[in-house]
């Protein structure tokens, strides 16, 4: 079966699902489809799947991922060969990468969640949160709804979960809670923000099979923390725990999707604001 008619069957099993009328609803268009498959994913409930409708899906989200493409983290240059000219400020296993974190194959990436921690019911919203559950599958949300209920409370700020990767290319997800802004950065949001990546650090040491970890922007999409302080204290933060941890990870890979993102990581590595922790 090629992958167009497994989509057509995977949104029939969804929409059925729904109670929809299945035959008047799908989209003739590719694109189309593939929106309405996102718009399905982001809005089911945490709710047991049937394994066929599953092993669709997989069969599916595997595919879509070869198409698409993996970028191997073991190919990524270090930020000394990459930007940094400050002569060996920043350690070596430091990876500055621009790009879609969904398509990094890595031990472990961080999502930036809200504090629910089941993803992010917009459809099509443009939050990582959005963009990680929808590729990883409609597993991610169960996995997550389990621990929540579990923990009956709400994700903490500054905490950290870790799940499966389930369908993305990297083995786990590390989902934290950062800071909301809602007028001025305080001490307690920069304390919170260093929290989420200490807690994620931590949590990945934990875990005896990641060795690499990619973190994305936390908290500077819809949390409006400032990007250019955040950026300083995700930097300082992780350079702080690379010098004290007693295991060290091989990979740490700071992820930016935007050229501003990039521009001012690169700027924050350039005026070696690490080169004292490291």
């Amino acid at each position: 079966m090629t992958n167009e008619p497994i989509l057509d069957e995977l949104l029939r099993r969804l929409l059925a699902e729904n109670g929809g009328a299945v035959d008047d609803e799908l989209p003739r268009e590719p694109a189309e489809k593939r929106k309405l498959l996102r718009t399905l994913f982001n809005t089911r409930p945490p709710i047991p799947a049937a394994p066929d409708l599953l092993g669709l899906q997989d069969e599916f989200l595997s595919a879509e991922r070869e198409a698409k493409g993996v970028i191997d983290a073991n190919d990524l240059p270090s930020i000394r060969e990459d930007i940094d000219s400050s002569g060996g400020a920043c350690p070596g296993s430091f990876r500055l990468w621009q790009g879609d974190i969904t398509t990094l194959r890595v031990d472990a990436i961080v999502n930036a969640a809200n504090s629910k921690l089941l993803g992010c019911f917009v459809p099509h919203h443009r939050c990582i949160d959005n963009a990680i559950h929808s590729v990883a599958g409609v597993q991610l949300r169960l996995e997550c709804n389990e621990l929540m209920q579990n923990q009956g409370f709400d994700e903490p700020t500054g905490q950290a979960k870790l799940t499966r990767g389930c369908n993305l290319p990297s083995r786990y997800v590390l989902h934290t809670v950062g800071p909301i802004i809602h007028d001025r950065v305080s001490e307690a949001d920069k304390a919170l923000l260093a929290s989420c990546y200490t807690t994620c650090l931590n949590r990945a040491v934990e875990q005896r099979d990641i060795n690499s970890i990619a973190f994305c922007c936390i908290s500077t999409g819809e949390f409006r923390f400032p990007k250019r302080l955040a950026a300083h204290i995700a930097v300082t933060t992780v350079c702080e725990w690379f010098k004290s941890s007693s295991r060290r990870l091989d990979r740490i890979i700071f992820n930016v999707f935007s050229n501003e993102d990039y521009d001012i990581y690169a700027a924050v590595f350039r005026k070696g604001v690490a080169s004292h922790h490291a």
